[in-house]
């Protein structure tokens, strides 16, 4: 168990972060403007804005045009081919769609135009399929011709998922690697720095106390700041943990730990602060983009997805988003949670590999 020296010891610890205030604030306000920033992204509802400009008026075009208006991704903006055209290159609106003269005879009906900037849409293929169903509907109704199939779509969710949803437990497990490396890695080197590690060299605590006392310490203080990014996200944002909240400050604290003896390894190896930064940047920046924090691993190639679901944010990103978006209790030992696990052992082992601490008070 532990002892009081390791309590006392972790005191300590907490003492000499919260005088960093600046740390304090950095690591709360910017997980929370990455929520903010996005709480209102991947909303259901958002619009394109497209012009439309009729050369015909011809009934066929009146009811394209009254096909598209009912359209709900589309907001309609009628007027002449010049400033329209205007407006698309200037990004006001994200396509345009010209009705030729002879869009008349439905023997002869003239092709459509769709204008389109696609460096500024990235959506062209949607916005392009919706105008073909509007033309095919057209096509029915004058032929007087009814579907043959009918498509029902029915959520088996239990609730619609906002982006925000997907998007904070990966939040979470960023703040979580940031907070918990800058604990071990960054602290080490700068105790180094300070002579602290040298002094506590020659004094009869042994390197477990150390070590632990960190652990305890920055264990805390991921949880303090971890529940008030958390009870932000819940109260304000209106956003539900599903699972289990055990099972989701389970996966915390292990998460913690991993990346906890990860940054004793780095701060093992790095020598000055200037040393340990682009080693820090050099393991964490390619998991914070391919982990799966912004967006799903499945969106990946194929090829790297095995590589990307290996790396130790990638298991607890996704460990994180099954207990609050699927409710997936942590004891189900699903491929993220058996993957947390894994990870447990190896940075325990990379950590005891490392931390030399006749090498580290050097």
């Amino acid at each position: 168990m532990f002892t009081s020296l390791q309590f006392h010891l972790a005191g300590v610890f907490l003492k000499i972060f919260l005088r960093n205030r600046q740390a304090i604030l950095f690591s709360l306000f910017f997980p929370l403007i990455f929520i903010g920033a996005f709480s209102f992204s991947g909303a259901s509802n958002d619009q394109f804005t497209i012009g439309v400009t009729d050369e015909s008026q011809s009934p066929f075009s009146e009811e394209f045009i009254k096909n598209l208006e009912q359209e709900e991704i589309f907001n309609l903006i009628e007027g002449d081919f010049e400033s329209l055209q205007s407006s698309l290159i200037q990004g006001d609106i994200k396509g345009l769609i010209l009705i030729p003269n002879n869009f008349k005879d439905i023997d002869n009906l003239g092709a459509l135009k769709f204008y389109v900037d696609a460096s500024q849409t990235r959506q062209v293929s949607v916005i392009q399929r919706a105008i073909e169903t509007s033309l095919l509907s057209v096509e029915r109704k004058i032929r007087n011709i009814e579907p043959l199939f009918d498509l029902q779509l029915e959520d088996v969710k239990a609730r619609p998922q906002r982006y925000i949803d997907f998007l904070l437990p990966g939040l979470l497990a960023f703040m979580i690697m940031n907070l918990s490396i800058a604990g071990s890695g960054f602290n080490i080197v700068e105790y180094r720095r300070r002579g602290i590690l040298k002094r506590l060299f020659v004094t009869p605590i042994k390197p477990k106390d150390f070590i632990t006392s960190i652990v305890l310490a920055r264990m805390l203080i991921v949880l303090v700041q971890l529940s008030v990014v958390l009870s932000i996200a819940l109260f304000l944002l209106d956003i539900t943990i599903i699972g289990s909240y055990l099972s989701f400050y389970l996966t915390v604290i292990l998460g913690t730990f991993i990346f906890l003896c990860i940054g004793f390894a780095l701060g093992s190896l790095a020598k000055t602060q200037e040393g340990i930064r682009p080693i820090v940047g050099l393991v964490t920046f390619p998991q914070v983009i391919l982990s799966g924090v912004f967006f799903p691993i499945s969106s990946m190639p194929e090829v790297v997805q095995p590589i990307v679901y290996s790396l130790p944010l990638s298991s607890v990103v996704s460990s994180l988003r099954e207990i609050a978006n699927d409710g997936v209790s942590f004891m189900a030992f699903s491929t993220s949670t058996i993957g947390v696990l894994i990870w447990v052992l190896i940075s325990f082992v990379i950590a005891t590999r490392f931390f030399v601490w006749k090498e580290v008070a050097k």
